[in-house]
């Protein structure tokens, strides 16, 4: 595949930097994920239910059961990496492997590589023998494919790719960073399906200290122009959408599965933790009705210099 419209240089350099800087932390802490979602697995089924996807659903009615909207988020993004055409796909930040059970359940997809930087979910998800799915546990930064993919997708592991400490320059350049990376694994006719929270009405500083500090150590938020520019001349946007709404009431199903089964979650993590999870929820749903964070998604097409002026290269199989 041809090289991108348009590299940014500086971001280039700045990203280089930022890695020789952040060592093993760059583009995402294995200490800062492991102090959030290694516990034990038995847990997070209590809070997240059968499909042990932590990260935002995709309600059509807002009373309808929170697995059926985590289904249809899953398929949301299956279509917008045009997964019904791939026979290879990434699934970046693969969490405890929700998207990783749907591709595996397509005969046509022929593998599935998930990463993660943790290596409790690792361990999960192996245990699952799921077929034609291979996990990893490594940084995104350091991947290498053997081959190029026909669909990445990555749900919920971008806020994690920049440091509080960060300059907003660069956060960009390691956005950028990601994107190149996609760009360059991904077949010419291939998608890239993104969902992440963002900052919203709010600024940058004004965040919460529990939240950095307990909650997602070693993590920060982009914001939707960061996003933006960070893709700009590697992706185009097919389609874009907030859905900041569904993710606080996805916080509050989070919730109320927790009060049910609360005298067992602190059996299995202790009282510290759960009364640390509660107040959590309660918060980012919070935040998230009053604007103060998004939920953004994404369908991308990298952008091509093999483009035609009919437009015809434009689409993958089946008008994607």
């Amino acid at each position: 595949m041809g090289s991108p419209a348009r590299v940014d240089e500086a971001a280039t350099g700045t990203a280089a930097a930022l890695r020789e800087r952040e060592g093993d932390k760059y583009g995402g802490s294995q200490e800062g994920i492991q102090a959030h979602y290694d516990h034990d697995a038995r847990f997070w089924e209590l809070v997240l239910g059968p499909t042990m996807t932590y990260s935002c659903a995709l309600f059509e009615d807002p009373d309808e059961p929170l697995e059926r909207a985590q289904i249809r988020k899953i398929d949301w993004h299956l279509a917008s990496a045009n997964v019904a055409n791939a026979r290879t796909v990434l699934d970046v930040g693969c969490g405890w492997g929700s998207v990783l059970r749907h591709t595996s359940a397509r005969p046509s997809v022929e593998r599935t590589v998930g990463l993660t930087l943790s290596p409790l979910q690792a361990d999960y998800l192996r245990s699952l023998n799921l077929p034609r799915v291979e996990v990893r546990v490594e940084n995104w930064a350091t991947h290498e494919p053997a081959r190029p993919y026909d669909s990445i997708i990555s749900v919920g592991a971008l806020e994690h790719f920049a440091k509080r400490e960060e300059t907003p320059e660069e956060k960009v350049a390691v956005y950028a960073d990601f994107f190149a990376r996609c760009h360059k694994w991904l077949t010419p006719s291939g998608r890239l399906s993104l969902q992440t929270i963002a900052f919203g009405d709010m600024r940058r500083e004004d965040a919460s200290d529990f939240m950095n500090r307990e909650i997602f150590p070693d993590s920060d938020l982009p914001f939707l122009g960061e996003i933006v520019a960070a893709a700009e001349g590697l992706f185009e946007i097919v389609a874009f959408r907030n859905d900041r709404l569904h993710y606080a009431r996805t916080y509050d199903r989070w919730a109320t599965n927790l009060r049910r089964h609360r005298a067992e979650a602190v059996k299995l993590v202790g009282e510290e933790t759960v009364a640390r999870t509660e107040r959590y929820f309660k918060l980012t749903s919070m935040g998230f009705r009053l604007g103060k964070q998004h939920l953004l998604r994404f369908m991308l097409r990298p952008i091509s210099p093999h483009w035609s002026v009919n437009g015809t290269d434009h689409w993958g199989p089946r008008g994607a």
